[in-house]
């Protein structure tokens, strides 16, 4: 049985071997059909939707069905506006040699931010309007791109893989692997995925190999840590009437209660267009807004939870009746207003990188768990430079550990401090590799004068051992 992994092995060709997303795929399938008509209104379309849902595989096998080259651009690459109009700018203006056209592939549209995209999302704005050739965007949260970004593609979303979509496909990779498994088994497998494809083939794959057969037995997958989407959370709250659902909802969410009340706020008088309910809502959100202060004024972040519950459990209790129709949820105003979305999120999630990379965790797990504590170490004069030094923060980002709105002149004290300290280190280190390297060459010379003159025998005086613990 080969170690090649199986997400790559048994990866589809070709569209019709994408599972579970038929309506998505005959969009993308009408979209491309269109360029052979010349250059269609939509230059370019944005595949939204959770990890492991067969974006990217969609795109490749899109390409490999129409006969595109293709040219990918993925966040391990650098995407500065240079970077992108000559890699992607030329490839999007010219065919292959063949007269065939090249697809462009930016892989983590909604990850484009920080000082290695620097200019990045305005050269793919200005890409996509003068582009000759198709563009996909793969995107997880399509609300996290800019609006003007979203604004010139078309959107194609791709739901989560339902589980009866999922058997199918283990079932033809056990089979390909000479592999006796139940169904049971296959659907348990299944289940424990949460939607995503690629985790259950992995799975799979984990479990099978080196075997002949599966038993139950051998099933230890547990259920997966899955993220709501925001909108999802926000359907439970002002459509729900299960108040713990709708605080339970928010566990899951990557977003803090201080991101999460600009939500509620935004959404809650398009909801709720009685007075008497649009008032107790309100009276509600206040009161989360008092604990989220106090949370900010006494570092005591216990009181989140009691912040979490008005701004949940407190909106489904201010309805009094049922409120039918249609309501597009909206990103909050103020954030598009002070453009907090794209800023306050690029230097949380940078500083999150670098907490995360010095402590061998992941961002997700930096930003839930590990951002307070290190607020209330920079936050205290006597550690800050030293934290600042160890994870090379700039200005920004101790600015926004310190909970400050600018680059003051405390934080720039900070960061001059901080580089004060790497420079000390530094130069430790040099001088420590200058004496290593003396201390050589000292026992060298040292060495030849030994050897120029005759050794001289000592006898030391050996006196006898009285007992055992005489040395």
């Amino acid at each position: 049985m080969t170690s090649l992994d199986w997400t790559e092995k048994y990866r589809p060709r070709i569209l019709s071997q994408v599972a579970g997303h038929n309506k998505a795929i005959e969009e993308l399938r009408l979209w491309a059909q269109s360029w052979k008509q010349g250059i269609p209104g939509d230059r370019a379309v944005v595949l939204y939707g959770r990890a492991g849902t067969g974006k990217t595989t969609a795109a490749h096998a899109l390409a490999n069905e129409m006969g595109w080259e293709v040219i990918e651009l993925n966040a391990s690459d650098q995407r500065t506006a240079a970077i992108i109009e000559r890699v992607a700018g030329s490839a999007s203006q010219m065919s292959t040699l063949g007269g065939m056209r090249r697809l462009v592939i930016l892989d983590e549209a909604d990850n484009i931010h920080g000082n290695a995209d620097r200019g990045g999302e305005r050269a793919i704005i200005g890409l996509i309007k003068e582009t000759g050739q198709p563009i996909i965007l793969i995107a997880n949260e399509l609300y996290d791109m800019s609006a003007g970004l979203r604004g010139v593609c078309k959107p194609i979303q791709f739901n989560a893989v339902m589980s009866r979509s999922m058997i199918p496909v283990l079932r033809k990779i056990t089979e390909a692997e000479c592999i006796t498994c139940g169904s049971a088994i296959l659907e348990k497998i299944a289940g424990n995925a949460n939607g995503d494809l690629r985790s259950a083939i992995n799975d799979l794959q984990a479990v099978a190999q080196g075997r002949s057969s599966i038993e139950p037995d051998d099933i230890t997958t547990g259920e997966r840590d899955t993220k709501e989407s925001i909108f999802k959370v926000m359907a439970k709250i002002f459509k729900g009437v299960d108040i713990i659902k709708a605080h339970e909802a928010t566990f899951n969410l990557d977003e803090n209660p201080e991101d999460f009340i600009h939500w509620v706020d935004e959404n809650l008088p398009l909801e709720y267009t009685q007075a008497d309910d649009l008032e107790e809502g309100y009276r509600n959100l206040s009161r989360a807004s008092l604990f989220l202060g106090r949370v900010r004024r006494r570092q005591n972040y216990n009181m989140w939870r009691y912040a979490g519950v008005m701004m949940t459990a407190g909106i489904v209790a201010a309805r009094s009746r049922r409120y039918t129709g249609f309501v597009k949820f909206q990103s909050p105003s103020l954030w598009k207003k002070l453009g907090q979305t794209k800023g306050t999120r690029s230097i949380r999630d940078l500083t999150a990188k670098k907490i995360g990379a010095y402590c061998h965790v992941s961002m997700s797990y930096t930003r839930s768990h590990l951002l307070s504590f290190f607020r209330m170490m920079m936050k205290d004069d006597k550690y800050a430079p030293s934290v600042a030094a160890l994870l090379t923060l700039e200005p920004e980002e101790i600015a926004f550990l310190i909970e400050s709105k600018s680059v003051t002149k405390k934080v720039q004290k900070i960061y001059n401090d901080a580089q004060s300290l790497i420079e000390k280190e530094t130069e430790h280190e040099i001088e420590l590799f200058g004496g290593f390297g003396a201390r050589i060459q000292e026992s060298r010379v040292s060495g030849e004068d030994q050897e120029e003159k005759p050794e001289v025998e000592v006898k030391k005086e050996v006196k006898p051992q009285r007992s055992l613990f005489d040395f």
